[in-house]
């Protein structure tokens, strides 16, 4: 299963920053306010779990968050991540594709020498991603 909820504990650590340990993987990070140490626990984890993966190691199984102890003024919370999303999302191989466009507008291209792999992954981010 790809997707998993797993415990963390937060700390309040020095003016707006939080300090961050995830008992399951007995690793910790930090964020600068309490969304960004949540997010960054999340990537954390999600990191952490892709290399186990490729080590082919066994996957910690996710705590019950009732068994997780905290002190006073640390809180406890769940973090859900998505192992396959993850490693989909930062994933940097190439893979080739095959395209079919008019004749007459691949030798205006050819002769503007244009970089079709460019132009094609220009035109899917914005797309995908449009600014504003």
């Amino acid at each position: 299963m790809s997707k998993q909820v797993y415990p963390i504990v937060l700390k309040k650590g020095k003016q707006k920053a939080y300090i961050v340990y995830v008992p399951d993987f007995d690793i910790g990070t930090q964020g600068n306010d309490l969304a960004d140490a949540i997010e960054m626990a999340q990537d954390a984890i999600e990191a952490t779990g892709l290399c186990i993966q490729d080590a082919k190691e066994p996957m910690p199984a996710p705590s019950n968050i009732d068994s997780v102890k905290v002190e006073k003024g640390e809180i406890k919370t769940l973090v859900t991540v998505d192992f396959n999303a993850y490693r989909r999302k930062t994933e940097t191989r190439i893979v080739k594709k095959n395209l079919s466009l008019p004749s007459w507008l691949n030798v205006e291209a050819e002769a503007a020498g244009v970089n079709f792999s460019a132009v094609l992954q220009e035109a899917l981010k914005e797309r995908l991603h449009p600014q504003g």
